[in-house]
């Protein structure tokens, strides 16, 4: 899609359907009056016959002789999100009448450049689909071809242009960690996670270095090699360097989880269960997704993404309930449920993560079940060692749109992942699941600042979002992007 900016008034734009955002009390101020008396006269009979108000998430849509108009509601207008979904509607009316050209009209306010990141966002990210192994029909609506946004206020020059290149860089990111995240896991092996950071290495000039076969064995790498085993496709652990132009203000460590199908292993799931599995890698795709979207937003931050990636699978060779691994730190691990396998890689990953002494790590995960039953498919559950740490990523969180809450990590519940055999266990009672999953990845930080983020639930969308079909979400990206932007 080809993102333009524009300068001139609503009623001087060309384009098949024409959307405003409109703020609750002012349905008919602002862009609106920039349109033709014609069009405003009519809008005016059917805000009045519909009661129309311009709540967050509420359309009115108008036809007229020159292209359609439809007002999006964004509340009180205060909140990023509330522009970003009125985008999302926005784009959602445009395939309503199969619209080609698309105008988001900002009106003359001095805020409309302050909208403009949001706007883009939301539309190009609601643009997205998946369509890779459907039907190919002729003539058939791919969507938008142009997008305009357009406000008298709106600065068309350098200033305008890149923070348009650098929002549709991250929402193609995003966009790419989806595809990962939806594409079936008889193609997506770890084997695939390998050659994509490759690829992606090399159109970012990023550092790329991939751990495999002999070579975990070497680097200790147990965890990884326990849950591949039963797989006929070896794991790997992979990792991917951002260095900034000049000098760094701090390093980060970003760990994401890569099980790229998860059967439980021996602790089978039941089928039912399986059926999303490949969404199991969806830590690993946002760290894919922030690693190649780095260069174009170009934060003074030097960050490392690592991935651990196995097939959880049970095979003959499959680890088995009982056995106990010690990770290249020294800490064993007894084995009690092969169905709790994204910690095993994970700490293997944060391991390695924490030898490079960065100022801090932080891993996202599709790790719990028990997360989704505490805060819902729409919340991602947030943990550490370091309250600034944590404090910072739920503000940046709330900033994109992407909510999180933390999570206590109780020191009592150490006693729930305990073992007879070795020092821990890979899963604790009946409750608190998450904080002892949190509690597990722990042991593997050392002294490093250190935020875990449970991403099971806002990972995969079972029903369409505001501006994410159902699939995957690209969660995490944008919010990860932001809180490395503030650093430098």
């Amino acid at each position: 899609m080809d993102v333009k900016l524009s300068k001139k008034p609503a009623g001087q734009i060309d384009a098949d359907l024409i959307a405003i955002p409109v703020a609750n009390g002012s349905e008919l101020k602002g862009a609106v009056a920039e349109l033709p008396a014609a069009v405003r006269k009519r809008l005016a009979e059917r805000v009045k016959q519909a009661r129309f108000e311009a709540k967050a998430g509420s359309t009115l849509s108008l036809q007229t002789d020159t292209g359609d108009v439809v007002l999006v509601g964004v509340g009180d207008g205060k909140a990023e999100e509330s522009w970003r979904r009125a985008a999302g509607k926005a784009r959602a009316a445009a395939g309503g009448i199969r619209a080609r050209k698309v105008a988001v009209c900002l009106g003359a306010t001095k805020a409309a450049a302050e909208h403009l990141g949001p706007v883009v966002e939301g539309f190009t990210l609601a643009d997205y689909s998946f369509e890779k192994y459907r039907s190919k029909k002729p003539n058939k609506y791919r969507g938008p071809r142009t997008l305009v946004v357009a406000s008298p206020a709106i600065a068309a020059g350098a200033a305008g242009r890149a923070l348009v290149a650098q929002t549709t860089a991250v929402s193609d990111a995003v966009c790419m960690a989806r595809d990962l995240v939806n594409e079936m896991s008889s193609v997506k092996t770890p084997s695939y996670l390998v050659s994509t950071a490759r690829r992606i290495a090399r159109e970012a000039g990023l550092g790329c270095t991939i751990w495999q076969g002999k070579r975990l064995e070497k680097e200790k790498m147990r965890g990884i090699l326990a849950v591949s085993a039963g797989s006929i496709h070896g794991g790997a652990l992979i990792k991917l360097v951002y260095k900034p132009k000049r000098k760094p203000k701090s390093r980060i460590a970003v760990v994401g989880k890569g099980i790229t199908f998860d059967s439980g292993g021996l602790s089978l799931k039941p089928p039912k269960a399986m059926e999303t599995m490949k969404l199991d890698m969806a830590g690993a795709a946002a760290v894919l997704g922030l690693m190649r979207a780095l260069p174009a937003c170009a934060p003074q931050v030097e960050v490392h993404g690592y991935i651990a990636t196995a097939e959880n699978m049970p095979g003959g060779r499959a680890q088995k309930p009982g056995d106990v691994i010690t990770f290249r730190n020294g800490t064993s691990a007894e084995v009690l449920n092969t169905d709790a396998e994204g910690r095993l890689v994970l700490a293997d990953a944060l391991c390695v993560a924490a030898e490079s002494k960065p100022d801090a790590i932080i891993d996202l995960a599709t790790l719990t079940g028990a997360c989704m039953v505490a805060l819902g498919s729409r919340v991602a559950g947030v943990m550490g060692n370091d309250e600034r740490l944590v404090g910072d990523l739920i503000a940046r969180g709330r900033d994109t749109g992407e909510r999180l809450w933390e999570l206590p990590l109780v020191e009592d519940y150490m006693d729930d992942i305990r073992s007879t055999t070795a020092d821990i266990k890979n899963i604790g009672g009946s409750y608190a699941g998450t904080i002892t999953a949190a509690l597990f990845l722990r042991c593997f930080v050392g002294e490093r600042k250190w935020a875990h983020i449970d991403i099971a639930g806002p990972a995969f969308a079972e029903k369409p979002l505001p501006y994410a079909p159902r699939g995957g979400t690209g969660f995490g990206i944008r919010t990860l992007l932001a809180y490395l932007s503030s650093l430098g």
